[in-house]
């Protein structure tokens, strides 16, 4: 597999470094506030150019007169103008402000023989004869402010009224959504796996927007909007895609934060142009994602009242989908992970009127998504996806997906030629739990409370009919925890039995008890333990009624207290005696699992023992191992030393047999 990427890297290489291929040149192209900061400066230096060359006009008579008691230092003679410099200590000068003036003459008239004549008896003029260039006054004067005004409505104004990507002012009323065309949109339902029964619900969708007269033939009504609900990362956005893949149709993807913009009433402007586009391409699906990000529940608030940009956005797409028509074929999917903070107008029927549910996959569903994924990667024989399918609990799409991208990252970086059932598992545990910490120095006390930790969880998780299956143990660091033991769940549950949540409590007291029984004294260690075990034995007492002091009565928050109260806590709807009594059934509960893990361990400390001083020698155990430690079993398998030993000397045996055949080369040469 390494050797393919390699391949694939290196005929890149020869693609950009085509002989006579030219690489692109950049780009120097400004943007409009680049214009607009240029005009602003260029105005600015004319308009000071211009104070500094005031010019003061004058008419004939004053100029002769001026001329004649000798103010006059300089004259430049034009066809039609005069244009001259006062001298620095004449009169006029202060009362005008400034030394050069301007006269207009008109020769055929006689004005120039008789400026012939004042310049014969005056003396110190110093009389320039040039020709007018008039047309350099008009450009600085007219022509060029005009020039500059006109390009800045064109960069600004003129580029939005036609449509294109460079105005500014007025394109954030512009939808800023991402179509994808039918030949673009390539996912179908075979690339979508783990939801059937949400892919049977869009099912009758598909067929609308293909046949949509075989639904008006019995006057059916197809839903306007379909609300995807599930947990980040189960495959909304990708069933929305497969459905525009099967109906071959455009697909309109938008998120919700996308409509929010600094300026008021930018969101509802882009929600109208989106549905005005969507309608032009009917027929067509609208994804918005996120939606969440715009729906919540509408209502003062902490944050703005009736007026809010984001409320304002809502009012828009409840709108603009009520003016649907049944024959516009424009279907609006929805997805979040957030359904019980939208707004009810926004899932009331003929709005988002169908809701499907896209839930976390069970085991069959992860192992058919882990075989969609495992088509682009190469398996190993020795790889069981139906073991690692029951082994990711609660993993999402995403998860899995991460999961055979790690594994064939790792067996990659290992030189491997295919991934190994090692591989995936290494990689299910970086997923859920992090890397591992394999070069961390731990003190060798710690490593023994931790090996007599795991050690208990380990015992009594194998030794309880109502527990998981054991999967493995490892006392190797991962994340923030110090070791872990793995159960293996023989089936998915939905739902909890009294017997099964007592395994639990007890699975979690085994590791603290272990550490008191073997080490003499108690650590930290134990803090994610007691806190799953409060959180079960909590609600097994507040939301499960599987007390039989307080009966089968619900003490947790109601629902539809807490999405009154949005932004602050509801308060409990029992007495402190009710209280006093929760807290002393979640104390005894815990008590009695405490003291039935108590009562295991005592019963077997040799086992235990044997299996904390091989998880000291291995490091990692799998049930296997540990269930021929509890038949009273020795383990004769290579310990992690040997491992790293016998992979030292294979590198050692290379570079040595290396070094003779570089030795050997020039003797023989």
């Amino acid at each position: 597999m390494g050797n393919t990427q390699n391949n694939g890297s290196n005929d890149f290489r020869r693609d950009n470094r085509r002989p006579g291929k030219k690489p692109p040149l950049p780009s120097y192209r400004r943007g409009p506030l680049s214009w607009l900061i240029i005009g602003i400066i260029v105005i600015t230096a004319m308009m000071m150019l211009q104070q500094g060359l005031v010019t003061n006009t004058l008419s004939w008579d004053q100029f002769i007169a001026q001329l004649q008691e000798g103010n006059i230092d300089r004259l430049d003679i034009g066809d039609t103008e005069i244009a001259g410099k006062f001298k620095a200590n004449a009169p006029i000068v202060q009362e005008k402000g400034s030394t050069a003036f301007k006269v207009s003459y008109r020769p055929e008239a006689g004005a120039k023989e008789q400026l012939l004549q004042v310049l014969n008896k005056v003396q110190g003029v110093q009389v320039y004869w040039t020709q007018q260039r008039l047309w350099m006054y008009w450009v600085l004067n007219w022509l060029f402010p005009i020039l500059i005004f006109v390009g800045i409505f064109y960069f600004f104004v003129g580029r939005n009224l036609r449509g294109g990507a460079g105005g500014m002012l007025m394109s954030f009323g512009r939808s800023r959504h991402r179509v994808h065309t039918k030949d673009r949109v390539r996912v179908t339902f075979k690339d979508v796996a783990g939801i059937d029964e949400a892919q049977e619900e869009v099912a009758e969708i598909i067929e609308f927007l293909k046949n949509p007269r075989k639904f008006q033939r019995l006057g059916g009504r197809i839903p306007r909007g379909v609300l995807l609900i599930g947990p980040p990362g189960c495959g909304k956005t990708l069933l929305a895609k497969a459905i525009a893949g099967e109906a071959d149709v455009p697909f309109f993807s938008i998120s919700g934060s996308d409509f929010v913009e600094m300026f008021v009433g930018v969101g509802a402007s882009r929600v109208r142009d989106l549905f005005k586009q969507a309608k032009d391409n009917s027929p067509c699906i609208i994804f918005l994602d996120e939606v969440d990000a715009i729906g919540r529940k509408r209502g003062a608030s902490f944050v703005g009242g009736g007026h809010d940009e984001r409320e304002q956005t809502l009012n828009a797409i409840l709108v603009e989908m009520d003016g649907f028509d049944t024959n516009d074929q424009v279907i609006v999917i929805a997805a979040t992970n957030r359904a019980d903070i939208l707004d009810n107008a926004l899932t009331r029927p003929g709005r988002f009127d169908r809701q499907v549910v896209v839930p976390l996959p069970d085991v069959k569903g992860r192992l058919e998504i882990l075989r969609v994924h495992a088509r682009k990667v190469k398996l190993g024989p020795d790889v069981i996806l139906e073991r690692m399918a029951r082994g990711t609990p609660m993993f999402s799409g995403a998860d899995l997906a991460a999961i055979i991208n790690e594994a064939a990252l790792g067996a990659t970086m290992a030189n491997k030629d295919f991934i190994e059932m090692a591989d995936l598992e290494e990689a299910r545990d970086k997923v859920r739990w992090g890397r591992a910490k394999k070069s961390r120095v731990i003190d060798q006390k710690e490593r023994e409370i931790t090996a007599f930790h795991e050690a208990g969880h380990t015992l009594v998780q194998s030794l309880l009919k109502d527990a998981d299956p054991l999967h493995k143990v490892s006392i190797i660091p991962r994340g923030p925890m110090g070791g872990a033991t793995f159960a293996l769940p023989e089936k998915d549950r939905t739902m909890f039995t009294r017997r099964y949540c007592m395994a639990l409590l007890q699975v979690c007291f085994a590791g603290r008890i272990s550490e008191e029984m073997f080490c003499d004294d108690i650590s930290s260690g134990a803090q994610s333990d007691i806190e799953q075990a409060t959180r079960i034995a909590k609600q097994m007492v507040l939301i499960w009624g599987m007390s039989d002091q307080l009966g089968p009565i619900s003490y947790g928050p109601d629902m539809a207290a807490r999405e009154a109260s949005y932004f602050m806590q509801p308060e409990r709807e029992y007495s402190e005696k009710t209280a006093e009594s929760i807290d002393t059934e979640v104390k005894r509960i815990m008590g009695d699992a405490y003291e039935g893990a108590k009562g295991i361990i005592e019963q077997n400390k040799d086992r235990l023992e044997r299996i904390a001083r091989a998880l000291l020698k291995y490091e990692t155990l799998d049930a296997d191992d540990v269930k021929h430690i509890l038949d009273g079993g020795e383990l004769d398998k290579p310990t992690v030393g040997d491992l790293l030993a016998g992979e030292q000397a294979k590198h050692d045996g290379k570079t040595g047999s290396g070094e003779k055949k570089e030795q050997k080369q020039p003797v023989t040469g």
